[in-house]
């Protein structure tokens, strides 16, 4: 199947690249290289009104994110350019003239409020919702005279009277529609624009698409697609259509189910890899049991065969499980490649830091690094390493409220650690075992209220770690303040 193998991801400049977009891509981007074929990127953006620069952009800017590097399309050229509908107005007007030279395509002269009136008609007598092709049966000369006059129309295609149109689906198996359930489409609109169906259908040809792999809110457009690839003697492509995504109340995905698009996920702190992975199973699956994949095993592994024909759920608690498990899986300085941009640009660390100070808060940030599922969750979980205090939980204060506090005993913490001469964590884990025994008491009596004083909180890293990344002076100051709290003063 490798020979010849081209798909595109065709979105619509309308906006940002929203999950169901970046799956289709994905998809898409997958089967080219699984069949060393080629991945095309074209922009239709014909919908002149809503289209806009900025979206471009942000599309682009998404897929680079998700690694989705295109063969052919903008900023990268290719034998079948360009990749942008608005340029490539006169393909549409040489395919028109063909159509309509070949009796497959006719002039509509119904105005809207006409066909509105015609569609108010079918639905009270339950008919079916369809242009009825009144002009359809107008003579070439009397449409002729008609344009001649300047009067507004648009293109139709003619789709067959009878018989049926079958999809072969590579998911779904052959679809069948039955032709009289079809109406003649608009190819181009009264401004002299293509509609979606008909560029669509130009373009693939044109740039030798050989798979159409799409959403199946689609499917509906392919039958009338398949007559207009027959009405231009084009060969056609093969057709997927791939499940819709539902959020987790079973309806349609929405921004009603939280973020939508790839780079509200971006910005969120989520990893590339991991949210390629999850849109990879949206679908999809490889086994009953398999869930993390490199994207060279999601390569080698993909297949339309084991796309599902059912909708997928989007689930955002698997997903931010599923990136915590990248997350924890990153090398070192992967990972802090990634979390330290994310502590300058929380103010946390300055932009203008030293070596010394970058490399202390590289340690910080490994610290936590088992605990981060999102690489915005990093600023929150290591805040209490930055500055002189700490902002106290409830929970962690009433370890310093509880009976089994024993002030005397961080009064001698405090004393002993001002003169402990290797403040590292072995040495700091002698003097607090020294500390509990000649006390008889349990290391967590001492260790859970020492926690929420230089913390403030109930959970955090190793208590060893923490002191000795906060560092002698901290600690030292913390301890007083955690003392003065109940009373007590060093």
């Amino acid at each position: 199947m490798s020979a010849g193998v081209r798909v595109r991801f065709a979105p619509s400049p309308t906006g940002h690249l929203h999950i169901g977009g970046a799956r289709t891509a994905l998809f898409n981007y997958l089967f080219a290289r699984q069949n060393s074929g080629v991945f095309v990127l074209r922009l239709e953006d014909t919908d002149a009104e809503r289209s806009t620069e900025e979206s471009v952009q942000m599309i682009l800017a998404d897929l680079k994110w998700l690694g989705l590097d295109w063969d052919e399309g903008p900023e990268k050229g290719g034998a079948y350019g360009p990749y942008r509908q608005l340029e490539r107005q006169e393909y549409y007007r040489l395919q028109l003239a063909q159509l309509i030279e070949t009796g497959h395509a006719y002039p509509c002269f119904c105005s809207s409020e006409t066909l509105e009136a015609k569609r108010q008609q079918a639905l009270e007598l339950g008919a079916p919702v369809k242009y009825d092709g009144t002009c359809r049966r107008l003579s070439l000369s009397e449409a002729h005279a008609r344009i001649g006059a300047g009067e507004a129309h648009v293109i139709r295609l003619k789709i067959p009277m009878g018989g049926k149109t079958v999809i072969e689906d590579l998911i779904r198996g052959n679809v069948s529609f039955d032709n009289r359930e079809l109406d003649d489409f608009v190819l181009v609109r009264s401004n002299g624009l293509p509609t979606y169906n008909f560029a669509a259908v130009v373009d693939d040809a044109a740039m030798r698409i050989s798979h159409v792999i799409r959403g199946d809110d689609h499917l509906s457009n392919t039958p009338r697609q398949i007559c207009l690839y027959q009405a231009l003697s084009q060969p056609l492509p093969q057709f997927a259509h791939v499940p819709m995504i539902l959020g987790p109340d079973r309806t349609r995905l929405s921004k009603r189910h939280g973020a939508t698009s790839v780079g509200a996920y971006a910005e969120a702190g989520y990893l590339p890899e991991a949210l390629i992975n999850y849109l990879a199973l949206l679908g999809w699956s490889f086994d009953d049991k398999t869930t993390i994949f490199s994207r060279q095993e999601l390569i080698e592994k993909f297949s339309l065969r084991k796309v599902s024909k059912n909708p997928a759920v989007f689930d955002p608690a698997k997903l931010q499980w599923m990136n915590g498990v990248y997350i924890r899986n990153q090398g070192e300085a992967e990972y802090l490649e990634r979390a330290l941009p994310v502590l300058v640009q929380s103010g946390l660390l300055p932009s203008s830091a030293s070596e010394t100070e970058r490399a202390w808060a590289g340690r910080v940030a490994m610290a936590v690094k088992e605990q981060v599922k999102l690489l915005s969750d990093l600023p929150a979980q290591v805040r209490f390493f930055f500055g002189d205090e700490v902002e106290m939980e409830t929970q962690a204060q009433d370890h310093l409220d509880q009976a089994q506090f024993k002030p005397e005993l961080f009064q001698t913490l405090h004393r002993q650690i001002s003169v402990l001469e290797s403040f590292t964590s072995p040495g700091l884990e002698a003097l607090l075992r020294d500390l509990v025994a000649q006390a008889g008491v349990k290391f967590g009596d001492l260790v859970h209220p020492l926690r929420a004083a230089l913390t403030g909180r109930k959970h955090s890293p190793q208590i060893l770690l923490v002191m000795e990344l906060l560092g002698r002076e901290r600690v030292l100051k913390r301890l007083a303040a955690g003392l003065k709290s109940v009373g007590i003063t060093v």
